[in-house]
């Protein structure tokens, strides 16, 4: 890359940079509300450093007028809100989990902040969501979302068109996916819930005297907690994989 004038590497930089950016503010583990803005602003700043070089050919010219440049400026951060999005709505499949498992093994009522979101939660969701943080840097899949920052500017080239009916169908497939996903980690719960509930209201039938929610209650926590360390490996491989499978439509093969 060949550069003689400073404003045309300003012009670069900030152009990478307003794409990265977005996608750094919203990017699985680095994105999370708990990690401090100007973490996540230091490491876009650096990606945006790396990338500069690299995808600096793939520019024009200086726009001739401050109007064209915003417009640039809008549509590469449209871009980076699209990527980041698309990756974000990826994690909330172990969010659908974690609440489905807690209100099936009567633990709904447990909720405290969570650190991705840094919203209210429930107690399950907000323990496979720290797991999955951990996960996630453990297993190199926040190098899935670099690869996907820098593929990026082959998928979407600098100065063309946002494909908009794409875009909105790669939503939904990853909001449906992720819902999908969710779902079926937490299918043995809904299976157990099911069967347990079932059980309960037979008893209750033909012991009217019997007292089912205070007998009944504590064992049904007891089936859920070992339900649970039993399968959260199996769980939490499948939601990386998950990950990793949402995260390559935006690595060009």
């Amino acid at each position: 890359m060949t550069i003689e004038l400073l404003p045309e590497l300003a012009f670069i930089f900030m152009m990478v940079f307003a794409r990265i950016g977005v996608i750094a503010m919203l990017m699985p583990a680095v994105g999370a509300e708990s990690v401090p803005v100007r973490v996540r602003l230091t490491i876009a700043i650096l990606i945006t450093f790396i990338l500069v070089p690299i995808v600096g050919d793939t520019f024009g010219e200086l726009p001739g007028s401050p109007f064209a440049l915003f417009l640039a400026l809008a549509l590469e951060m449209l871009i980076g809100l699209f990527i980041g999005m698309s990756a974000a709505l990826l994690t909330s499949a172990l969010q659908v989990a974690g609440t489905t498992i807690a209100f099936q093994t009567s633990l709904s009522a447990a909720q405290n902040t969570d650190v991705s979101t840094a919203v209210q939660g429930t107690l399950v969701a907000n323990f496979f969501n720290v797991v999955s943080l951990a996960l996630i840097f453990a297993m190199d899949v926040h190098h899935l979302v670099i690869a996907a920052m820098h593929d990026s500017y082959t998928l979407f080239p600098p100065g063309g068109t946002l494909p908009i009916g794409d875009v909105a169908q790669t939503a939904v497939n990853a909001f449906a996916h992720a819902f999908l996903i969710g779902v079926q980690i937490s299918a043995p719960f809904l299976l157990i819930g099911f069967i347990f509930n079932v059980g309960s209201g037979i008893l209750a039938r033909l012991m009217p005297q019997f007292q089912v929610l205070l007998v009944l209650l504590p064992a049904n926590l007891m089936i859920g907690f070992l339900f649970m360390f039993a399968l959260i490996g199996t769980m939490m491989m499948w939601y990386i994989e998950h990950l990793r499978a949402g995260l390559s439509v935006f690595i060009v093969q």
